[in-house]
């Protein structure tokens, strides 16, 4: 006689584990942000953070001259989103030092409850399989 699996608790356990699993690894992540040292790198081009911030200035001032041009509020959402690409190309993490046992155990609870959370989100159905 097959033995009958109760999905909800794999489900749960699955995510019980993904969540221990990143709240481990996070904590053992230090991030640190230069964006006023390192400035925004494109291949071998560097623009320096304070640079980044200048197309963003002149939209803002176009913008307020002639608020309903759209080319000018598409200028200063692409100035935004440079920005943010400077902030974000600009920090860094760093994984603290830990045991091998530490990342195993970091390794087998995210990817071992993925896959437990996996299997019964993409389990196939009787349908399915017909």
């Amino acid at each position: 006689m097959k033995k009958q699996k109760n999905e909800l608790l794999e489900f749960l356990g699955g995510l019980a584990m993904l969540a221990v699993g990143l709240f481990w690894f996070s904590t053992s992540v230090t991030v640190s942000n230069g964006f006023f040292t390192y400035g925004l790198r494109i291949g071998s081009a560097s623009i320096p953070s304070g640079l980044v911030i200048v197309p963003f200035i002149i939209a803002v001032i176009l913008v307020f001259i002639r608020p309903e041009s759209f080319g000018r509020k598409i200028f200063l959402g692409l100035s935004v989103l440079l920005i943010i690409a400077a902030v974000i190309a600009s920090t860094r993490l760093y994984l603290s030092t830990m045991t091998l046992f530490e990342w195993a155990g970091i390794l087998i609870l995210i990817f071992g409850g993925l896959a437990l959370v996996c299997k019964v989100l993409f389990k196939p159905t009787k349908k399915d399989s017909e």
